[in-house]
Order: C-alpha cells, then structure tokens, then sequence
C-alpha cells in the first residue's frame, strides 16, 4: 500500500465519518491486524471512542475482525484495507446506477443502505417510503408493497445481498475478547489464523433470499418539528419494535456486482464507439445473459449459441439472423478482440473476452494520458512502442516519422516519467556500449500501476482543494442554510410573499455571488472527483484481472 492510497483513504474517513475515526483507520491501514488494547495504545485514542470508531467501521463493511492468533479466547484482532475505504468514493455512482436502472425508488434504497451500512428490509422499505410520500403532491403516499418490490428486483440481480450471519453479531467486548456469537465465531474456525478469509456472503445459501415480510401501509409523511422533538421521533422509531418477520437478517449493498455492471458498461461503450451501436446491443445481450452466471474474476463469459443471443437481443433490434452472423464474425475478427469464438455448436459458441477487453481499454486510457500530458507526437511513440514491444531509437524515427532530435527529446521525457522502459542486450559480456543494443520499451502493467497511483494523487488533491474552499466559506455557507430553513418554515407555515422577500434579502448581493462562485467551483471539484475514479475504476480492474488470470 503506498502513501497516496493511505492518504486518499484518510481524507475519505475523515469527511464522512470525522476524525477520530480517520485516526483509527489510518493506524490500521499502516499497521495490519491488532487487538483492542494495542489500537488504544498506539492511536492515543480513549477505549470509549476507538470502540465507537470501530462499530462505525465495522457497520459499514470498512472493518473486519477475527479471533486473534494466539487461539481460543485471545483478543479479537480488527484488521481494513484500502480496497474497503476507496469504495467510499464511488458511492454517487452506485447511487446513479440503481436510480439509472430502478428509478427514484431503486436509488433511495441504496443510498440508505451506504448510508447506514446495513438495514433489514422492513426497515429499507418504511425509511424509503416516508422519504418518497415527503417528495409527493399532499394527499398523496408511497405504498410499502411498491418499495418491497424494487427492493426484490436488486436482490434477484444481486445489486443486494443479505449480510452474512456472523456480521449480524454482537459488538466486542469491554475487554476486548470476542464474544460468545462474535462476528468471526463460525463453527471450526475458533482459533483459525487472522490472515483466513472471512466468510463472503456468496457462500451462504439464503444469500439472495428475500423472507417472507408482513409489511402493510403507506409512507407517513414527516411534519416540521423542532430539534429536540425531531431527536425524540428519531428515537421513538428506533425503539418501534413491532415484528415483521425478518428480524435479524441484514441487507447491504453488492459492491461487486456495481463493479460487474461498471465494468460491462465501459465495454459495451467502448464496442460502441470502435464499431457502431448494433454491435454494442449484441455485446450488452451477451453480457446481460451471463451477468448473474459469471464469476467477477473470470477472464470471460460463460460461452453462449447464437440462436441463444438471437432470441434474447432486445425487441426493438428487428435485425434477422443471418446479420447477427454477420455481426458477430466481425466482433470476432476485430483486432480489438471483445468477442471470441468458442464452439460451432447451436450456430456458433461465442464468449465475451473480459480481461482482453480491460487490457485494451487500459491500454486506450494510458494513450490518451500520454497525449494529453506531452502532445500527439509523444502519443505517436508511445502508441508505436505498446504494438511493436522493442525497438532501437533509429527504428523509432523512423516508424513514427519524426526527425531523429525530436524523436531523441520525446524518448527521453518518457524515459524520465518511467512510460517507456531501456532495456540493454549485449553482444558481449563486457556490456561495451558500442557493442550492445539499446531497445526502448513499454510494460502496460507497470505503467498502469504508475498511473492508478497518480489518480489517487490527483483524487486527493481534489478533496484537500474542496473541504478548502469550503471552510474558507463556512460563516457563509451556515447563514445560507440557517436562512434556507427559515423560508422552509415561513413557507410550511403559509407566510406572506413579503415576509419571504424580507428573509430572502438577509443575504446581500455580494454574498449570493460569492455563493454562486463556491457552488460553481465545488461542481467542477467533484465532477473532477467523478471523471478521476472512472480513470481508477477501469485500471483498477485491469490490474486485478492481469494478477487473478496469470
């Protein structure tokens, strides 16, 4: 783990869960795997609040712990990674993905879910609900059977899963121990070793088994209340213990099947964009078919007939059978190899060649960001240097068509930047320069290594730049939203437009500029932010399928 992805994972702590938790995960990211007593010790960090910050973590899937390795009745040892703390920041794209794919109602849900790390469904439905009848024209309500039905449909394409058992347990101990039923108490596994895996809810049968919920009603909708009322209702639902028969089983949001359908998007884009949108709804209906049957590590598809994809291309495409074949020997044939050939049985077996496409999107990103760093020509080279592998600095003028003193000033900024690898072979031992070739080379792994860790460079940067100008505009940013909840209230109430108008004039003219001018940069930090971890999201999962297919 390097300082960028520590420091990334700090700053996404601290902004949504305070600095106290940031500290505890921060020690724990650099530190590996410890007990209770020696986090107290080491983060300086009361026993009261490192235990507050590790439910936090630990509700949210940020945290896993374990028996200690010392066997039975040792201290339970609590261990994160970075994998687990960046998914923070692809939470608005979860969020858009299920309002993309299930509507407002799809979209709340899970963002409830990240925002609570795991709910049961009763509970899902009635929060969503009551949000949704605030948002509707007066008289009108959410019914709880609709929310339960868009909460089905993300559990039958594995958008949710239901937390493992163990996760539903107790909280550790005073001393530290692991309780009785602890998260990590599955049968055999007593005194396992803290680097064994924990149980992924996949390997649990009722993983994607909705229960059988006696949920009947509609969404309430929330009247205006006081501060001190609003934490009394808070606390009364919290303390509604009405059954509903799904107590105890937990839901969370499947990060990896969010990461499946990003990552099939990005290729039926790219399918899109290289050939036209016929071929990409052929890609999108091969993707769609094997979506829940294929495992996330898996090099490509499971192998479908073409009578299979032609019966489930969507209605619209009236395209007859013998253009599907005409299609799907092109995808075949293209140099980019999205699709592959696999069997002629049922008119030909093809297959998606998941991590061949990774590879050329990864291998597209990296050109592009040389382009835009160093110019066309510098693209040019390194474009020559990833078809060709080796070549001398002659060969490289002369491929490229660049004279030899430009040629000679790009290879070496590259060089510098470690883009391009010097790879020496001797004819003889001594390694004598006039006897030895010098070939200048590209690594794509490496490269998109270097790469991934200048966006999280880039991503951090972007927080520190906007949590600035946000506290540089805080007094100002608190006398908007003090004045914003007034006329809330002026306006629940039924007030005269003058007495709106009076309020709204509390902000001075040069303030509202200023505010626009906050809002219009704290946009363009965030749609950065977004565009900067599509970029990580797709090296991310090339790197990982480079490491999981060798």
């Amino acid at each position: 783990m390097t300082s960028q992805e520590v420091r990334l994972c700090g700053l996404l702590l601290r902004e949504h869960f305070g600095e106290v938790v940031e500290k505890v995960g921060r020690h724990l990211l650099r530190s590996g795997a410890q007990n209770l007593r020696t986090i107290i010790h080491e983060t300086g960090v009361s026993l009261k609040l490192v235990k507050k910050s590790l439910c936090v973590l630990v509700q949210h899937g940020i945290c896993l712990y374990s028996p200690g390795r010392k066997g039975p009745g040792s201290p339970t040892e609590y261990r994160t990674s970075d994998d687990l703390i960046l998914r923070i920041l692809r939470y608005p794209r979860y969020i858009y993905t299920a309002k993309t794919l299930y509507g407002d109602t799809g979209e709340l849900i899970v963002e409830e879910l990240l925002q609570r790390g795991h709910m049961t469904l009763s509970s899902t439905v009635k929060t969503v609900a009551d949000r949704l009848t605030q948002n509707m024209e007066e008289g009108r309500s959410m019914d709880y059977s609709e929310v339960s039905s868009a909460f089905s449909k993300l559990v039958e394409t594995h958008f949710l899963q239901r937390c493992p058992p163990a996760a539903a347990a107790a909280a550790p101990t005073k001393d530290g121990t692991s309780p009785a039923a602890g998260p990590a108490a599955v049968p055999g596994t007593a005194s396992a070793p803290v680097s064994v895996a924990p149980p992924t809810p996949e390997s649990f049968p009722d993983c994607y088994r909705v229960p059988q919920v006696t949920l009947t009603g509609r969404g309430k909708r929330q009247l205006a209340v006081e501060d001190g009322e609003e934490q009394r209702s808070a606390k009364r639902a919290r303390m509604d213990s009405s059954a509903h028969g799904d107590e105890g089983i937990y839901w969370q949001v499947n990060f990896e099947r969010f990461h499946q359908h990003f990552r099939d998007q990005a290729i039926v884009s790219a399918v899109a964009n290289k050939l036209d949108q016929t071929s990409s709804e052929i890609v999108r209906t091969m993707l769609r078919m094997s979506e829940v049957t294929t495992s996330p590590t898996a090099a490509c598809t499971k192998p479908l007939s073409a009578n299979e994809v032609f019966r489930s291309l969507p209605v619209g495409y009236n395209i007859a059978r013998p253009i599907l074949d005409q299609y799907l020997t092109l995808l075949v044939d293209d140099p980019m190899e999205f699709v592959g050939k696999a069997g002629e049985s049922g008119g030909g077996m093809f297959v998606v060649n998941l991590h061949r496409s990774l590879a050329n999107l990864a291998r597209a990103t990296l050109e592009s960001a040389v382009q835009e760093r160093f110019g066309s020509r510098s693209a040019r080279i390194f474009r020559l240097l990833l078809r060709k592998r080796h070549l001398e600095q002659k060969q490289v003028e002369d491929f490229a068509m660049i004279p030899a003193k430009e040629a000679k000033d790009m290879l070496y900024t590259l060089l510098s930047q470690n883009l391009v690898q010097l790879q020496e072979i001797p004819k003889t031992p001594d390694y004598a320069p006039s006897r030895t070739f010098y070939l200048y080379t590209v690594n794509q792994l490496p490269t998109a290594r270097m790469l991934l860790q200048n966006c999280f460079k880039t991503v951090a940067n972007l927080i520190e730049r906007r949590l600035f100008e946000t506290k540089e505009s805080k007094r100002l940013l608190d006398k908007s939203q003090r004045i914003e909840a007034i006329l809330a209230s002026l306006q629940g109430s039924g007030a005269e437009p003058e007495q709106l108008t009076e309020v709204e004039e509390m902000i001075t003219a040069p303030e509202k500029q200023q505010l626009d001018s906050l809002k219009l940069h704290v946009n363009k930090l965030d749609s950065a932010e977004n565009q900067v971890d599509e970029t990580i999201f797709l090296l991310e999962s090339y790197v990982n399928s480079t490491s999981t297919s060798s």
